[in-house]
C-alpha cells in the first residue's frame, strides 16, 4: 500500500469518529456513572421508607421480661413513626434519620443518650455520626458527656463546620457555640447501666478479666448485647442517608471509641445505598463493614440483601465479628442481616405501618432479606 494511500484511510478513520462524537467536541466522550446519570422522566419512584435498629446481640426471651419487651417494642415503633412522619410530609432523609435517632437517644432502654452505659472511671461518652448519600458529606462525633441528643452536634458538625469528627471537649466547646442543648452528666444514670457497671467491676476484682468477657456483655441481664442505634432512609426524591449513635461499652477505658462515628465502619451512605452498624465495633472498623456493603453494589452490581448477608453471615463470622447491619437502598430494598441471636430492628414503608421485631425467628414478619 502506497504512502498516499495510508494517510487517505486514516483520514477516513478519523473522520468518521469526528462524526460519531457530540457535536462541538472531537474527542471521545467519558462514560458518567449510574449516580450521575439522570432519571428517566417515565422510571418508577422508589419506595421511601425507613429502618431503624436498637442494638444486637444474644437477646434472649428468658431475660427479656415481657413488660420490658413491650417497653422496648413501643419506642421503636415510636421511632419509626417519627421517621415516617417526615418522610410523609415530603422530608429529606437526613431529617427523618435525626428524628428516629433522637427518639431512641431519648429512651433509656437503649444504649445510646439517656440510656447509656458506663466507662471505667464511671461517667458516660457518647458517639455518633450521620451521613448524607446525595453529597457524601458526613459528621461524626466522640466522647461527649454533656450534650442531650449527639445525633444533633453530628449533624451540625457535618453542615456548619468544615470538619467531619470532633471529639472530646473540642467537640463540646463547638455544641456550645452552635446552641446545642447541654445536660448535666445526671441526666444519663440509670440505675440498670449503673449496676451493670458494678457487676463488671465485681468480675475484675474476682480476678475475671475485662477481655475474658464477651464484647458487649450486659452484667445486669446476662445478654451479650451490642448497645448502639441507628436508622438508615430514602426519601420521596430518592435521596438516602444514614445517622448511628451509641453510648460504647460498659466498664471501657482509655477514651476507647468504637465503629459507630467511624464514617465507611458502622455509618455510611451515598446515592445508592445507606447502612448503620451495630456489633463488636473493632471488627468493624477493621473490615471497613457499612461502606464493603455499599461498595459491593456499587462496583459489583450486587442486589443489597445478597452484599449484606455476605459481609455479615461470611466475612464477619469467619474472623469472629458479631453484630448486625439495617441497610436500604434507592429501590428502597431493605436489609436487616445479623449473626447473632437477635436484633432490635423495625421498617416502616410508605403504607405507614411500622413492623418491629427484637429476636431471630421474627425475621421474616419484619421485612428482613
Amino acid at each position: 500500500m502506497s504512502a498516499a494511500s495510508v494517510l487517505l484511510r486514516r483520514a477516513l478513520v478519523v473522520g468518521a469518529v469526528m462524526l460519531l462524537s457530540p457535536v462541538g467536541c472531537a474527542s471521545t466522550p467519558v462514560a458518567r456513572t449510574d449516580s450521575e446519570q439522570p432519571a428517566s422522566q417515565d422510571a418508577p419512584k422508589p419506595k421511601w421508607g425507613l429502618v431503624i435498629h436498637g442494638g444486637a446481640g444474644v437477646i434472649s426471651r428468658e431475660n427479656l421480661s415481657s413488660e420490658r419487651e413491650a417497653e422496648v417494642r413501643a419506642a421503636l415503633t415510636q421511632s419509626l413513626q417519627a421517621g415516617h412522619a417526615v418522610l410523609a410530609g415530603g422530608g429529606s432523609a437526613l431529617d427523618a434519620v435525626s428524628a428516629a435517632v433522637r427518639i431512641l437517644e431519648d429512651s433509656p432502654y437503649f444504649n445510646a443518650g439517656k440510656g447509656a452505659v458506663f466507662t471505667h472511671d464511671g461517667v458516660n461518652e457518647l458517639d455518633a455520626a450521620i451521613m448524607d448519600g446525595t453529597t457524601r458529606k458526613a459528621g461524626a462525633v466522640a466522647g461527649l458527656r454533656h450534650v442531650k441528643n449527639p445525633i444533633l452536634l453530628a449533624r451540625l458538625v457535618m453542615e456548619q463546620s468544615p470538619h467531619v469528627m470532633m471529639v472530646g471537649e473540642g467537640a463540646e466547646s463547638f455544641a456550645k457555640s452552635q446552641g446545642v442543648e447541654l445536660v448535666d452528666p445526671k441526666y444519663f444514670y440509670t440505675e440498670d447501666r449503673w449496676q451493670g457497671l458494678q457487676r463488671a467491676l465485681e468480675k475484675e476484682r474476682s480476678r475475671q478479666p475485662s477481655s475474658s468477657l464477651p464484647s458487649g456483655y450486659d452484667p445486669v441481664s446476662g445478654d451479650h448485647k451490642f448497645g448502639t442505634v441507628g436508622a438508615v432512609a430514602l426519601d420521596q426524591t430518592g435521596a438516602l442517608a444514614a445517622a448511628t449513635s451509641t453510648g460504647g461499652m460498659t466498664n471501657k477505658r482509655y477514651g476507647r471509641v468504637g465503629d459507630s462515628p467511624i464514617i465507611g465502619a458502622g455509618t455510611y451512605a451515598d446515592a445508592r445505598c445507606a447502612v448503620s452498624a451495630t456489633g463488636h465495633g473493632e471488627f468493624f472498623i477493621r473490615y471497613t463493614v457499612a461502606r464493603d456493603i455499599c461498595a459491593r453494589v456499587e462496583y459489583q452490581n450486587v442486589p443489597l440483601p445478597e452484599a449484606a448477608d455476605v459481609v455479615i453471615n461470611d466475612v464477619l463470622v469467619k474472623v469472629g465479628g458479631e453484630g448486625g447491619v439495617i441497610a436500604m437502598d434507592r429501590e428502597g430494598n431493605v436489609a436487616m442481616p445479623f449473626n447473632s441471636a437477635g436484633m432490635y430492628r423495625g421498617y416502616v414503608g410508605e403504607d405507614g405501618k411500622p413492623v418491629v421485631a427484637i429476636f431471630r425467628d421474627e425475621a421474616e414478619a419484619a421485612g428482613a432479606k
